[in-house]
């Protein structure tokens, strides 16, 4: 098993407990993205009607699209991620064990490019069964969705949203590149007084607060982006007059002012944060755990 095809898996994983351990918050700040001027029920009015009418579990309502969601994307990210890494440290610097800010963004743009392609007809289907169930009714299930965005839509209804997602590629880029360099400084200064190889350097610990800082730059500084792309991935007949990413950032400034671009960013930071901290962490735990047992195999 390649070392790639380990750390996808430890990321799919990862991605599963991250996102099951947080689906609350995911529910709260798409519900706030998606939300546009007209609407007069707020997210907790519409969070205070789903827990009198289902319950606790009707905030996992959906989950299990989520988590296919998650583990195709973070599957599919570190697959592409670590063999590009990969290739770029033995083409260029054989041995070393760090990448440069440019080899950081130039890897995440091609683990961020392949992702979005091949994982937005998932969150298609999702984002239109959160919507369903927070503002009409409880949702189809994940194969009937897919029939009436078919239906509705063809085959490009399940890449709407495509081009500001493809632009949102800049948070993972940012993310990875922060991670990267952050990784970097903690080694190089923890390796000038121990022995020990890079990775016996960081703690689990370590991996979740990185992972925690990582994500933070990287949401803050491309929300407006995600607030588009959850509206038009949503499918709301108000987001479809939405012409471009640009048009969009526009009208939603013209009708609901700068404020409009930053609706649900405070549930949003939170929830992206926390899951990165557990993705980051459980990644790494997950991976180190497979080599073991892989290696342990093998010399069995």
């Amino acid at each position: 098993m390649s070392d790639s095809a380990i750390h996808s898996a430890a990321g799919a994983l990862g991605g599963i407990m991250a996102m099951t351990a947080t689906y609350p918050l995911v529910f709260l700040s798409t519900r706030a993205a998606v939300k546009v001027q007209n609407e007069t029920k707020s997210v907790v009015e519409a969070v205070k009607e789903i827990l009198a009418r289902e319950g606790i579990a009707g905030l996992y309502d959906g989950l299990s699209s989520s988590l296919l969601g998650i583990a195709v994307t973070n599957g599919v990210y570190y697959y592409f991620y670590e063999r590009t890494r990969a290739e770029i440290i033995l083409k260029s610097r054989a041995g070393s064990k760090g990448l440069s800010t440019l080899e950081s963004i130039l890897t995440g743009l091609i683990a961020g490019s392949a992702t979005t392609i091949i994982s937005n007809p998932i969150w298609v289907q999702t984002m239109n069964s959160e919507d369903e169930y927070a503002t009409k009714r409880k949702p189809d299930g994940f194969y009937k969705t897919a029939i009436n965005i078919l239906a509705k839509a063809g085959l490009p209804g399940f890449w709407r949203g495509i081009g500001p997602a493809l632009v949102l590629v800049i948070n993972p880029v940012l993310q990875y590149t922060v991670f990267e360099q952050l990784k970097n400084f903690l080694v190089t200064r923890r390796r000038a007084n121990s022995r020990l190889p890079g990775n016996a350097l960081l703690t689990d610990w370590d991996f979740f607060v990185l992972g925690a800082l990582s994500k933070l730059v990287a949401t803050s500084a491309s929300y407006p982006y995600i607030v588009v792309k959850s509206r038009l991935q949503a499918g709301q007949s108000e987001a479809l007059k939405y012409k471009s990413s640009f048009g969009a950032l526009s009208a939603i400034v013209r009708e609901e002012g700068i404020e409009g671009l930053y609706k649900g960013m405070g549930s949003k930071l939170i929830q992206s944060v926390l899951t990165a901290a557990i993705l980051f962490a459980g990644q790494r735990r997950i991976y180190e755990l497979t080599k073991t047992a892989i290696a342990s195999a093998t010399k069995a």
